[in-house]
């Protein structure tokens, strides 16, 4: 069996930034979910069994809003679809000491910055660094979690507002250097805004559950633009 030349330290090492990172982002998950009704042990258990800021801040504002679990697991699925592909595309970076057991464990860490650092490894990736990498993003994002949260219930709330806009700041982080690429990723964004505020301002429409505007938002900005700028096969190559 061929062993990756990377080691736990090393992983560890190379997720040391992407902890830091989260810790400072969940900071603001953690005051979303307090905002949203969670107690602080719920707010950071959520966290420690999720990896998925987007994911949690949305699950979050639905139960804020009384949605049902339809909603909840339907919009999970549509932000989260995006780690099922990652995972195929991270399976052709493994070594064979990967094995489904490890695999299984591996898929739980699998975020856009953890993916992005495993796939741009020279060799393949085994899993002991795999698990050095999700090290160190794991215990910043529970930590972050925890203390936003219990910080949320003693700062004044002009603070918590203001606080509380630290994990859209990561979400337009993300999104403004795609955005600046790709005029196909700026009109999906602006539909996306488009949709939603129809969703909340249009009478008829504002009575969707939220839940369920999450999910149409994506799915119809996404049709849209996928008729107005399709992807040509060049580019598909090129990306």
């Amino acid at each position: 069996m061929t062993h990756s030349p990377y080691r736990y330290s090393q992983g560890l090492r190379d997720g040391i930034p992407v902890g830091l990172a989260y810790l400072s982002v969940s900071f603001g998950f953690g005051i979303t979910a307090i905002a949203s009704g969670f107690s602080a042990i719920q707010a950071v258990l959520i966290s420690m069994t999720n990896l998925t800021s987007a994911g949690q801040v949305a699950g979050a504002a639905i139960f804020a809003a009384g949605g049902l679990f339809l909603e909840l697991i339907l919009t999970q699925i549509v932000i989260n679809a995006r780690y099922a592909l990652m995972g195929i595309t991270l399976t052709q970076k493994l070594s064979p000491e990967c094995t489904t057991r490890h695999r299984l464990l591996m898929s739980f860490g699998i975020t856009d910055e953890i993916f992005a650092i495993a796939v741009s490894k020279e060799h393949p990736v085994g899993p002991a660094y795999f698990y050095g990498l999700m090290t160190a993003p794991y215990l910043g994002w529970s930590l972050g979690t925890a203390l936003g949260a219990f910080a949320g219930q003693l700062l004044p709330e002009s603070i918590r507002t203001a606080l509380g806009i630290l994990i859209y700041a990561m979400f337009l982080s993300i999104m403004l250097p795609s955005a600046k690429k790709s005029f196909g990723v700026l009109l999906t964004i602006l539909f996306a805004i488009g949709f939603s505020c129809c969703f909340h301002f249009i009478p008829p429409l504002s009575a969707v559950p939220e839940g369920y505007v999450i999910i149409l938002s994506s799915i119809l900005s996404a049709i849209l633009v996928s008729f107005i700028r399709p992807v040509k096969e060049e580019e598909e190559h090129e990306a």
